[in-house]
């Protein structure tokens, strides 16, 4: 299993994956272009969440984020060796991974990633193609051009299929995850294959999904712990030993993250407690909605 360490830069850990590199458990995403604008408004929003120390930089083709992020990398001023850089490949059917890669490399502005993850496995569209697509993805790996390779919104039967033929195991599985979406066995399976868990919308339960039953709890948590209820949500991501991105345009906010998400932990009581309340409610995100009528229809 992945255990934290803390070798990053400040007191947020870093998680150690099954290939022995170590990935910041605290990210910044940024979603859809058309949800946080154009290059120069995510150019901004970049440089802005590196200079708050947010090193963790989660993008990807299919969101035409990437060369606003490298605008804002290259803006910021701070050494590529301090930055951690995620993007996605789709993962369609025939897909080239090296032309792709090659391609978000040149708008990130960067030599190398340090994660390259395929994000759907649903695009494929057949079991061979997703394991082509995987060894690709290790070709690419063994070229240098990606520290660690995984994937992204894959369900147990999606792993499975690239585990029959995979040289390396994924090191990490991107899936939403929060109370409202635990996908049942689904990170146990992955812990078991010593594959890590990285979280989006973990805020999801504040957001778009509220009013839930989980609201008593984090305010109660929140009150208890001095924090902002956001916090209790991102903690109780980071105590499961699962990555957290997460996003905004306030600086205030990240800077509270940074400041706050170090000082307290939750019990492994109020942990349980949060994930049991959650499960009276199932909620997802459009995402994947949005992923498959782009490349599925």
């Amino acid at each position: 299993m992945a255990s934290t360490t803390t070798t990053t830069s400040g007191a947020i850990p870093a998680l150690k994956l099954n290939d022995g590199n170590e990935m910041p458990m605290l990210a910044y995403g940024f979603g859809t272009a058309n949800i946080f604008g154009k290059d120069d408004d995510i150019s901004k929003l970049t440089a802005m969440a590196i200079k708050n120390g947010y090193y963790h930089l989660d993008s990807a083709e299919a969101y035409g984020n990437e060369t606003g992020v490298g605008a804002g990398i290259k803006a910021s001023g701070v050494p590529r060796e301090k930055l951690y850089v995620v993007t996605k490949v789709v993962g369609t059917k025939g897909q080239d991974v090296r032309a792709a890669l090659a391609s978000s490399l040149a708008k990130l502005g960067v030599d190398y990633l340090d994660l390259y993850l395929v994000h759907i496995p649903f695009g494929a569209g057949s079991a061979a193609e997703l394991q082509r697509l995987w060894a690709e993805m290790e070709a690419v790996q063994a070229s240098g051009k990606a520290r660690s390779i995984g994937v992204s919104n894959f369900e147990q039967a999606d792993v499975e299929v690239v585990l029959q033929t995979a040289k390396t195991v994924p090191a990490v599985n991107q899936i939403e995850y929060h109370p409202y979406l635990q996908h049942g066995d689904l990170v146990p399976y992955l812990r078991s294959k010593n594959i890590a868990v990285a979280a989006y919308s973990a805020l999801t339960a504040l957001t778009s999904a509220r009013p839930g039953p989980v609201d008593g709890t984090y305010a109660e948590l929140a009150q208890k712990y001095g924090v902002a209820e956001g916090e209790v949500a991102l903690r109780w991501v980071l105590d499961q030993d699962i990555v957290a991105i997460t996003t905004s345009k306030s600086e205030e906010r990240l800077q509270g993250y940074l400041r706050t998400l170090p000082s307290f932990k939750l019990t492994d009581e109020e942990i349980k407690r949060i994930s049991e309340v959650g499960k009276q409610k199932h909620y997802q995100g459009p995402g994947e909605a949005y992923m498959r009528a782009k490349y599925c229809s």
